[in-house]
């Protein structure tokens, strides 16, 4: 038994999540196991010496689901990374807040949250950056489908994503969610920069520019920020960074960038010693 009472995930191959589920319906696979089909052999249970929904502490709705992304992570996932937060532990936690924060609308329909922000310590986010894309996308996938089984409805297209926050403890999740409707505008020029000692910045979509010159936008009296280090702009829907052909680089959670680079909401951008935290609104 693992830590909370929950079984440690097991090796499996499978990397989408509908090809994971079948051995847990009643696939031909499943069925030559449990002897349905040869004649003179009754149909078997199939083996169910692990803990169960219940002694689990889950739904049992959604054990399947949690299978089902148990599978595919521990393949290419278990074997790509190392780290404090399980990428498992992350799909619990997303079907839990579907099942937790549904709502019944006037018609009795049950809808579900299809927003999905998870705070990470920055370093355990370092650690997921080789399968962040995938990662995210395979939790799309995996609420779809789950959104599907149990009947909620979706205001809108399922988002995922995963950032950073220094105030969560490493091997720790923090989880927000909403349910937001596709066809609402969403004024995403609106974002905050939070500066060393918590000074706030609210910017809209003028660049904003950083550098050791006192005509940038912001300013750090050290040698080791550039004149013109980087800047953060709004382009094509999205803010962005771009390094200014610095000295010593700019990090975003971390990594160094080349090239421009989407902020998401929690991202940590970094110059010498001086990190500055991006917040969408």
């Amino acid at each position: 038994m693992g830590e909370g009472g929950l079984e440690p995930p097991r090796p499996c191959e499978h990397w989408h999540l509908k090809p994971a589920r079948l051995p847990f319906r009643h696939s031909p696979e499943q069925q030559r196991r449990n002897g349905i089909g040869r004649v003179g052999v009754a149909p078997t249970r199939p083996f169910t010496a692990r803990p169960t929904a219940d002694t689990l502490g889950v739904p049992a709705e959604s054990q399947t689901f949690e299978d089902g992304v148990d599978h595919m992570v521990d393949g290419v996932f278990k074997r790509a990374l190392r780290s404090n937060v399980r990428p498992i532990e992350l799909g619990r936690r997303l079907v839990h807040e579907m099942d937790d924060q549904r709502t019944v609308d006037s018609s009795g329909r049950r809808i579900a949250p299809n927003v999905f922000r998870f705070r990470l310590n920055p370093a355990d986010l370092e650690q997921l950056t080789p399968v962040m894309t995938a990662l995210e996308a395979e939790l799309v996938e995996a609420a779809n489908e789950y959104a599907s089984d149990e009947g909620y409805k979706l205001a809108g297209p399922v988002s995922v994503t995963l950032t950073a926050d220094e105030t969560v403890k490493s091997g720790r999740i923090t989880l927000s969610s909403e349910s937001r409707d596709a066809s609402a505008p969403a004024d995403a020029r609106r974002a905050t920069l939070v500066l060393p000692g918590g000074k706030r910045l609210d910017i809209g979509t003028t660049s904003v520019v950083i550098g050791r010159l006192p005509e940038c936008d912001v300013t750090f009296d050290d040698p080791n920020v550039s004149r013109r280090h980087a800047e953060i702009r709004f382009v094509a829907g999205v803010w962005a960074v771009t390094d200014l052909g610095s000295t010593n680089g700019t990090l975003v959670n971390g990594t160094p960038i080349t090239d421009e680079r989407a902020l998401r909401d929690g991202d940590i951008v970094s110059l010498a010693s001086h990190s500055i935290k991006f917040e969408a609104v």
